[in-house]
């Protein structure tokens, strides 16, 4: 075993010994540091050899079922990194990735690190715009994405191998078939820094154009066992975490966290989210540890909970707030606590509520171990306040930290000013030191002079039984400078008109402070990034230009 494997190891196995005592692992976790690391040669063929439990299980939408055992993932990974040496994939070749959730997916992240070579996620849900951008400024040299959607690279130009993944033989194109007739026992070409780059991420855009996030051999490999630990994870268990390939998350939660806790990764691929069959599927796979975003979470209380037989033992949501009354509803009905966690692209998990610890309603809990999080003033950057800007002290730099933004040193520069890397969310701490989300800076907002968190009000909304996702911004007015709008996504058996509105109108005068209680109402979709989270600033934009639809609070006096 290396000392790297060792270290890496030791760390591991400190939060697991510590899985249920935070103070303990707060204090005593620290971050393992080698110069030289490879997570899928130096961990995963670690633990991998001779073992014959189940890595990764998929389950698809017809019921046929894929299994591979950590011994076979290892040699799966091992082929299909000869195969892309001898096509011509190398040490920091920029390798763009566009695959659904399949073995294809799992085996080319592993053979990529064994490459030393760079991966860049992305959806399969992009179109040629989205692809041109992320080729040319990711300066992709290789392409590798499945049959089905090669078309669209046609319209993308540029002088990058291109390999096709199922469906029938692509023009132009190599069949990723062919990587499994390679010698089955790779040997690195050359030792790997453990800062050297790994990943470049294209966050979501939610309020301008993607930036590309730079992660590096330990940043997320090593820096997600602060995620392990938040979710509860140990060997032997099977993991379901909903996120899609192309997203942090889905690096976090379907990758790094469970393998890193020699867990099973288990997958039910599906068109149509169907919560009752997602029920079902849990039960018969027997999972015992479950993330979900926000948006599932609320699809779910929608549903007659009770199909789930058998609750997992830890069950946690991430990238957005989870609002308070819908983890009340799954305590009610599988007897367990959704425990929230905040963390970014840019990040792993740095605030969260870890297994065993008492819970604050409305609280995303405390700094990860290994993360020391302040909250700076945000007109004088001063740290030690009880409310401002979520950040990481930089003095003691946590592994689980990005290099940061890649060709874009101005927008690093500004992210790490002061010695503090700057989330740009809002929170709160209280005397215990439990931190709660506020929004993000620039989606908070001022009424009458009182400032507006979006989050309070839309978790309030959701109390009410008509309402299945909420979206809350400023609206223009003229006596108040603005005054709260939401924009509500009725849940079924609601129809949207007068009545609703009314109903919720007063529902929000029952549950808010006059000064934060919903003025105005919309009904219909909300407008979302293709990895989910809300496009406020699209909101924000029809608000400003006015709305013959939306609904008055004082029409209804």
């Amino acid at each position: 075993m290396t000392t790297a494997t060792q270290l890496f190891r030791d760390a591991r196995d400190f939060l697991l010994e510590h899985r249920e005592d935070y103070t303990a692992a707060y204090e005593g976790f620290t971050w393992p540091r080698p110069p030289y690391f490879n997570w899928a040669v130096d961990w995963f063929d670690v633990i991998a050899a001779g073992n014959e439990r189940t890595a990764l299980h998929i389950v698809e939408e017809d019921g046929s079922e894929t299994r591979v055992s950590f011994a076979q993932m290892s040699e799966r990974s091992d082929r299909v990194a000869n195969r892309l040496r001898e096509w011509g994939v190398g040490a920091e070749d920029r390798v763009l990735v566009m695959l659904g959730n399949q073995v294809e997916l799992w085996e080319t992240a592993l053979a990529a690190m064994k490459l030393r070579a760079v991966v860049i996620p992305a959806t399969t849900l992009l179109g040629a715009a989205d692809l041109r951008d992320r080729v040319e400024r990711g300066r992709v040299r290789h392409v590798i994405a499945r049959a089905e959607d090669t078309a669209t690279f046609a319209e993308v130009p540029g002088d990058f191998t291109r390999i096709a993944v199922g469906g029938a033989p692509v023009d132009g194109w190599l069949p990723y078939e062919e990587v499994y007739t390679a010698a089955a026992r790779f040997a690195p070409d050359g030792a790997t820094r453990a800062d050297d780059p790994l990943m470049l991420y294209f966050t979501s855009g939610t309020t301008a154009r993607p930036k590309l996030v730079e992660h590096t051999h330990a940043s997320y490999p090593v820096g997600h066992l602060a995620t392990m630990y938040w979710i509860g994870l140990k060997p032997g268990d099977v993991h379901l975490n909903i996120s899609s390939p192309g997203w942090a998350k889905h690096a976090w939660s379907n990758l790094f966290a469970p393998w890193n806790a020699e867990a099973t990764v288990f997958i039910h691929n599906y068109t149509r989210f169907d919560p009752s069959r997602l029920m079902a599927e849990m039960d018969s796979a027997g999972v015992t540890t479950f993330c979900a975003p926000p948006t599932v979470w609320r699809m779910l209380i929608q549903a007659d909970l009770s199909r789930l037989a058998t609750p997992p033992r830890e069950i946690v949501a991430a990238g957005e707030p989870l609002n308070p009354e819908v983890i009340e509803q799954i305590r009610r009905a599988w007897g367990v606590t959704v425990r929230d966690g905040f963390g970014q692209t840019e990040t792993a998990v740095q605030i969260s509520n870890s297994p065993g610890q008492a819970l604050k309603s409305g609280s995303m809990g405390r700094p990860s171990p290994g993360f020391r999080v302040e909250l700076l003033d945000p007109v004088s950057g001063a740290a030690g306040v009880d409310e401002g800007e979520i950040a990481l002290d930089l003095s003691d730099r946590p592994v689980g930290l990005m290099t940061g933004y890649h060709g874009d040193a101005d927008r690093t520069a500004e992210a790490m000013a002061g010695g503090y890397y700057r989330t740009g969310d809002i929170g709160s701490r209280d005397a215990d030191g439990y931190l709660t989300y506020v929004g993000r800076a620039d989606d908070v907002f001022k009424a009458s002079d009182y400032k507006i968190s979006p989050f309070e009000l839309e978790s309030a909304l959701l109390e009410h039984e008509a309402v299945a996702e909420a979206a809350v911004v400023p609206a223009p007015d003229p006596l108040r400078l603005a005054v709260p709008k939401a924009y509500v996504v009725l849940a079924a058996g609601w129809e949207p008109g007068p009545d609703t509105a009314k109903v919720l109108f007063e529902h929000s005068r029952a549950a808010l402070a006059p000064y934060k209680r919903v003025r105005r109402l919309e009904f219909g979709d909300l407008p979302k990034t293709v990895s989910g989270k809300i496009r406020r600033i699209e909101l924000r934009e029809a608000t400003a230009a006015g709305s013959g639809t939306e609904y008055r609070e004082e029409d209804f006096r």
